[in-house]
């Protein structure tokens, strides 16, 4: 993790998800605080789904395949602003991001409180190069099978299958 990020302040949560303290983002990773992050699935006007490669430098789950935009939410920050915030600096253009549902995830890396937002656009994207490799637009069927052979991040994969469970594989 680089310095600035791992200097950055987190919200720190009990398990209803308040916020009962402050800590940098390195001892929230260190220490497995729980935390507040959003998740953007980004939709093309098509239907498919914006997949893409983290960094090898990622702080969680590094060079993992990713369905979903977002991250990690500063203190005090909403969790709109932090949606509108990570595709402004992950894909470089403004989304209108519609909140969907709420989200909690935990394994033995991370403990999140989150938000799902669902967004439509077509592109192009200015990728931000700290934190994606690549991405594209596939169909959610395409998602599924290299599920099997690429490493992908487990959290997004579960916000997928809920929003799945509630709206199926379309925007």
């Amino acid at each position: 993790m680089d310095t600035d990020a791992a200097r950055e302040l987190v919200d720190v949560l009990d398990d209803a998800g308040r916020v009962i303290g402050i800590a940098t983002r390195q001892e929230m990773r260190h220490r497995r605080l729980p935390h507040r992050c959003v998740y953007l699935l980004v939709f093309s006007p098509r239907g498919e789904l914006f997949v893409h490669l983290r960094t090898p430098t990622k702080d969680v789950y590094p060079a993992h395949w990713d369905v979903t935009v977002g991250g990690v939410l500063a203190a005090g920050e909403a969790f709109a602003a932090g949606a509108v915030r990570e595709g402004r600096e992950e894909l470089g253009v403004e989304l209108t991001p519609e909140p969907l549902f709420p989200f909690r995830y935990a394994d033995p890396l991370t403990v999140v409180h989150g938000m799902v937002y669902r967004a439509v656009h077509s592109g192009p994207f200015r990728l931000q190069t700290e934190e994606i490799v690549e991405g594209a637009f596939v169909t959610v069927d395409e998602v599924l099978s290299r599920t099997t052979r690429e490493p992908f991040c487990p959290d997004g994969l579960a916000v997928l299958a809920e929003y799945r469970s509630r709206f199926g594989n379309g925007p």
